[in-house]
């Protein structure tokens, strides 16, 4: 018996797999594990066309990873079918292999009860750690806000007393501006009244001098007047 009559004869016992390519020699399965050789999409291996029930258990349970397979019947419905018991054990060893590669890829991505359980206790804990931390981060964080806001008050009252001496220092400042202004319009208004007195005491002094030579004339005229006027009632006298 050749290789291709063998994988039909083995696709056509594996019918029950729900296959859609099983009674087409050489072509493959795009489901297969193993391509061109056969197709496990359900558990249960049951042959239709010949009406023989290879084993109407699972063929895995969920407990550990233990699965059950009845290979003598596979080997006598192989047998029955024209096989030799030599081609029947190679056939049976080589679907036990990839039962076993496939049992082997699911558990991968299966969790008992148990587990599932264990991981939601877990990821319940972890909820409760996180939300006590939450808790702690948030209290710790609304106190150092708290502190935080109090020296930023602490800190806006300096800077107020600050502006209110900057604002006091400015006002003396202006004030001293101020009145060094008026003392300076006050220095230049007695700096030109002075110079205004000793203007009209300087014409004063002048006038007073011009008098003085006036009087000194009138004087020496009416002196001289007088010895004239003496004079001559001296003379009249002699």
């Amino acid at each position: 018996m050749s290789r291709l009559q063998l994988r039909f004869l083995l696709r056509r016992a594996l019918s029950g797999s729900g296959c859609p390519r099983y009674s087409l020699p050489g072509s493959g399965c795009p489901g297969c594990f193993l391509p061109r050789v056969t197709c496990f999409r359900d558990f249960n291996i049951i042959t239709s066309t010949m009406q023989y029930n290879l084993d109407k258990r699972n063929i895995y349970t969920s407990v550990g990873k233990h699965y059950f397979f009845d290979t003598h019947a596979v080997v006598q419905l192989l047998e029955a079918n024209g096989f030799s018991a030599e081609q029947s054990e190679i056939v049976v060893s080589a679907l036990v292999k990839i039962l076993n590669v496939n049992m082997n890829l699911i558990h991968k991505d299966m969790v008992t009860k148990e587990q599932q359980e264990i991981s939601l206790q877990q990821v319940m804990s972890l909820i409760a750690s996180v939300k006590k931390d939450m808790i702690i981060l948030e209290k710790s964080e609304f106190s150092a806000l708290r502190t935080q806001n109090e020296k930023v008050k602490i800190e806006l009252q300096q800077l107020k007393k600050q502006l209110n001496h900057a604002d006091n220092e400015r006002k003396l400042l202006e004030l001293r501006t101020s009145i060094v202004e008026l003392h300076s319009q006050q220095d230049r208004g007695l700096t030109q009244t002075k110079r205004k007195i000793d203007t009209e005491v300087s014409g004063v002094k002048t006038m007073q001098e011009s008098h003085k030579l006036d009087t000194i004339k009138y004087l020496a005229g009416s002196v001289f007047t007088c010895l004239t006027i003496a004079l001559g009632f001296y003379r009249l006298w002699i």
